[in-house]
């Protein structure tokens, strides 16, 4: 096929894409449905040209307009959909739900590795609180001379509040990023996240419940602890599914299967801010009020069973 044939035979597709797109630019929304798939098709075939006119006609005019032709559609064609009410609806009653039940065998590796290092640590430090040392650090002096004092940090002067609360998830935002960024780690940042915080966690309950003080901790924490740790959990089965991509891509290069995973890892991770926005109010006006016992606990149970339904059963 000569050039001229090909402005010949193509020329009325081009100058009808032209139309659509002039129509496209002044708003896209008053576009007939028709129009749009209109537009989509004479995409696909303008690229096509495109392909013929670059390796036949490199140089001419005719493959210097069609570049232009495409590279002005491309935007338009692919670009992201505004996030609506509706849309932000549909995410939270359909995709959302759908996410973590595709994340479920990750987000499960997630809590055993926290889980078992908790265990360990929980009764190391049960059994030898010296031992807590080794585990946490000195750092953690100020805490152990506190609880030996028959106290909580919850209780005592902020600057050793902050430090405890730091190791028992108060920083929860910056513990959910690591976890899922590690996943382009190959996963060996969200491992040893889980790790070390499951460490520290059940390291200071050993601490607690060797002196007497684990209710006391746990009366703060059960309020809000259901939904701050699944949340957790999920972003490190996000972190996990990331590297999982890395490391078995398939037929995928190793960039592209992390780029998809990461996708759909990025809607999960922003799902759950929402979550920990009332993980923390409730951390800021229940957990530490003087409401009884059975009254947090309830709030801890049904918020975190209320998550978890919606999870598992959303849009079945």
């Amino acid at each position: 096929m000569t050039q001229d044939e090909l402005i010949e035979r193509r020329q009325n597709a081009w100058r009808r894409m032209e139309q659509l797109l002039a129509q496209a630019d002044r708003d896209i929304t008053a576009l007939p449905e028709a129009d749009l798939i209109a537009l989509g098709q004479l995409y696909r075939q303008a690229s096509s040209d495109l392909a013929l006119a670059q390796r036949d006609f490199a140089g001419e005019r005719v493959t210097a307009y069609l570049n232009q032709l495409v590279a002005r559609a491309h935007p338009i064609i692919y670009r992201s959909e505004p996030m609506r009410g509706r849309k932000i609806t549909v995410f939270y009653r359909r995709t959302f739900p759908r996410l973590y039940r595709q994340l479920a065998p990750y987000t499960l590796a997630a809590f055993l590795l926290f889980l078992a290092p908790a265990l360990l640590a929980f009764f190391m430090v049960w059994r030898q609180p010296d031992s807590v040392y080794a585990l946490l650090g000195s750092q953690i002096r100020e805490i152990v001379d506190t609880v030996e004092s028959g106290k909580l940090w919850t209780d005592i002067a902020p600057e050793v509040r902050s430090a405890g609360a730091t190791v028992i998830f108060t920083n929860n935002i910056q513990v959910m990023f690591l976890t899922f960024a590690g996943g382009v780690t190959a996963g060996l940042l969200t491992v040893w996240v889980l790790i070390t915080n499951g460490v520290s966690f059940g390291g200071l309950f050993g601490l607690l419940q060797y002196h007497g003080l684990s209710g006391g901790l746990a009366n703060f924490v059960v309020a809000h602890g259901f939904i701050e740790l699944s949340v957790i959990f999920l972003a490190g089965g996000c972190g996990l599914f990331m590297a999982d991509g890395l490391l078995r891509p398939g037929l995928l290069t190793r960039g592209a299967a992390l780029a998809e995973r990461a996708r759909l890892a990025v809607q999960a991770i922003l799902g759950c801010v929402p979550l920990l926005v009332l993980a923390g109010l409730i951390e800021g006006f229940i957990s530490p009020s003087s409401l009884p016992w059975l009254v947090k606990l309830a709030v801890g149970l049904l918020t975190g069973l209320a998550l978890h339904l919606y999870w598992w059963f959303g849009d079945r």
